[in-house]
């Protein structure tokens, strides 16, 4: 019974230490807003506004909303697309290379033809 009179306290305790900080969170919200809509407040509610009308904060807002509670398959998902892009990006570089050789011999073949 100890335990749980223990822990009893240790949760009303930690009770009125989330009752003190929403208080000081109201307190300096009130501040940020006490500027009569001019200052941090007002540009902070037109950055927010800006960023709801574009178009990939709402893809990121639904990714977040569908990965939500799931790390393990968000750091799965965001490992397999950094590896696609790193393969990716060395595939155009062989490619690239690929190229480069195929017009070296092109050139040479052409110019050699040309000449005789």
């Amino acid at each position: 019974m100890s335990r749980l009179a223990e822990l009893e306290a240790r949760r009303a305790a930690l009770l009125t230490r989330c009752a003190q900080q929403r208080l000081e969170l109201a307190q300096r919200f009130s501040e940020l807003n006490a500027g009569g809509g001019a200052g941090l407040g007002a540009a902070v509610a037109a950055g927010s506004a800006r960023a709801a009308r574009h178009p990939l904060a709402w893809v990121a807002a639904l990714a977040g909303l569908a990965f939500m509670g799931r790390t393990r398959e968000v750091l799965t998902v965001l490992a397999w697309i950094r590896t696609a892009l790193t393969v990716g990006a060395r595939v155009a570089q062989l490619i690239g290379l690929v190229s480069a050789v195929r017009e070296r011999r092109s050139g040479r073949t052409r110019g050699a033809g040309v000449a005789s």
